[in-house]
Parts: structure tokens; C-alpha cells; sequence
């Protein structure tokens, strides 16, 4: 009766055992199916922004060509006047932060808040930040949120234009901080893979006015000076802005081509895994049926 029973039970215990390791086998496969299906629509996603990037950073670096005079006339007006900040007055600095409100692109956003955390630092009682970007306020809002005095969001999704730095140079100069000396913290672009976080002054009317050499230029009373502040701190927002934005698109270029170069390793080892996993679950399973097989016989 035993015999009969053990002789019973053991093909039912050997069909058990083949169901459970087949549905193992297969819940492996479909799980490394899965990933691989997901790693390839990313790989198509980052591909795709590549090339987006690619077409964006063409026109920003021809805009960037136009917008550089901007730059150029501003910064030889402090040159040429070597205006330094009052020793014997409090000392207030302004920092404003070019960035954007996007990502994915590599460490151009870090780069300048980090540079911005250094100088606050330094002196976070008498410096204020203004953020051009969301990104830059949310870097920085983690431990000097009281020293962010106004964000300028809307940055990014569209070419920057002399009108939004002329806005941005409004609010700047609207906010009610009276600063003695500043800096743009910005990205300067060198190259499609490379770009050099730097800054460029600025400075207040009544700092400009106390300057000695400002004489040089003729008939300048203080309403022709601020207007021309005005001017100067907007034309160095507009280049900054460029300058960012292209230095924005080709790490964003350089970023998605990685991301892509990744995925396409990740694929092919996971496809490689995948062959290997089925392989091993067809050789387990007729294992096992010639097993069962020589046993039942």
C-alpha cells in the first residue's frame, strides 16, 4: 500500500516542482523584459532631447555672437572709470544668479549656486541674492533662504530677449536694496563640451558718482548716470542671460548624448542577461523532463 501511495504521489511532486521553477523562470524573464523595454523608451527620450538640444544650441550661439557687444561696451564703461566700492559706508553686496527654471543639463545650475554659497559664506549678513531661474532658489533656499530677495521665474523655456532683462534690471533696481557693489554669477561659454562659471561687476549710482576718473566723460550730470545704469545693468543681464543659455543647451547636448551611450550599454546588458536567463530556463526545463522521463521509466 505504501509502494502504491509513494508510487502515486511522485509524479504529482515532480509535475509541483517543474511548475514552480518554470513560473520562477518565467517571472525572471518578465521582469528583465520590462527593464528592458523601459531603459529602451528612455534611450528614445534622451535621443530625442539631443536632438532638440542640438537645434536650440545652433541658434543660441549665433544669438550669443549678436548679444556679445552688449556685454563688451558695459564692462569697458567700469573699466575705463575704475570704480571701486566706498571702503568707509556699510558694505552691501547684491549677487544675482543666471540660471534657468530646466534641468538636465549637467552642472551648470550647481556650478553658480555653489560659487554664490562661497560668497555668502563669507558674509551672509550684508549680501542679498537675486535669482534669475527657479533653480538657482531652490539651491540656495536649502540654507539662505532669508538672503534670496526676489526670483525671477519664466527662464528657459523660450530665448532670452533684451526686453526680459530689461524687466529683470527693473525689479533689480526696484527692490529697495541699496547696494554698493555686485556681481552677475553666470556661465561663459568656450566651447560645445566646456564652460567657466564667472562674474561681472556692478555697482550702485551713488558709488558710480563718487568715482575720480568718471570726469573723462563730459557733461555727465546724475540723471544722465543712472539712466545710463539702467542701460548698462540691463545690456550685462541680456549677455549674461545668452551666455548662460548657450552654455545651458550644449551641456544639456553633451548630457542627453550620455544618457543615451549609457542606455545603449545598459541595453545590451540587459539583453545579454536576458538570452542567458532563457537560455538557462529551456536547458533547466528538458533537465527535467528527461528526469521525470528516466524516472517514471
Amino acid at each position: 500500500m505504501m509502494m502504491q501511495r509513494s508510487t502515486v504521489l511522485l509524479p504529482l511532486a515532480i509535475e509541483a516542482t517543474l511548475q514552480a521553477q518554470q513560473q520562477r523562470g518565467m517571472a525572471t524573464l518578465k521582469a528583465i523584459s520590462i527593464r528592458l523595454k523601459s531603459v529602451k523608451n528612455i534611450q528614445k527620450i534622451t535621443q530625442s532631447m539631443k536632438m532638440v538640444s542640438a537645434a536650440k544650441y545652433a541658434r543660441a550661439e549665433r544669438d550669443l555672437k549678436a548679444a556679445r557687444p552688449y556685454g563688451v561696451g558695459a564692462q569697458q564703461f567700469f573699466e575705463k572709470t575704475e570704480i571701486q566700492a566706498d571702503e568707509k559706508a556699510e558694505p552691501k553686496k547684491l549677487l544675482i544668479a543666471m540660471t534657468s527654471d530646466r534641468g538636465l543639463c549637467g552642472a551648470v545650475h550647481t556650478g553658480v549656486a555653489r560659487q554664490i554659497r562661497a560668497e555668502l559664506a563669507i558674509d551672509d549678513v550684508n549680501t542679498r541674492v537675486f535669482c534669475v531661474g527657479d533653480k538657482s532658489r531652490s539651491i540656495l533656499s536649502r540654507l539662505y533662504g532669508k538672503n534670496i530677495l526676489m526670483v525671477a521665474n519664466e527662464i528657459g523655456r523660450l530665448p532670452p530677449t533684451f526686453l526680459d532683462a530689461s524687466k529683470i534690471a527693473h525689479e533689480v533696481l526696484q527692490t529697495g536694496y541699496d547696494y554698493t557693489e555686485g556681481k552677475i554669477v553666470y556661465n561663459r561659454f568656450k566651447s560645445v563640451v566646456s564652460y567657466q562659471c564667472s562674474s561681472l561687476p556692478i555697482f550702485s549710482g551713488p558709488t558710480v558718482e563718487k568715482s575720480e576718473k568718471l570726469a573723462v566723460y563730459d557733461s555727465l550730470d546724475s540723471d544722465v548716470v543712472k539712466s545710463y545704469l539702467e542701460f548698462s545693468l540691463a545690456s550685462l543681464i541680456f549677455y549674461t542671460m545668452k551666455e548662460g543659455a548657450c552654455s545651458e543647451q550644449s551641456s544639456r547636448m553633451t548630457a542627453m548624448d550620455n544618457a543615451s551611450k549609457n542606455a545603449g550599454e545598459m541595453i545590451d546588458k540587459l539583453t545579454l542577461t536576458f538570452n542567458r536567463t532563457r537560455q538557462a530556463v529551456i536547458t533547466r526545463e528538458l533537465i527535467e523532463i528527461i528526469s521525470g522521463a528516466a524516472a517514471l521509466t
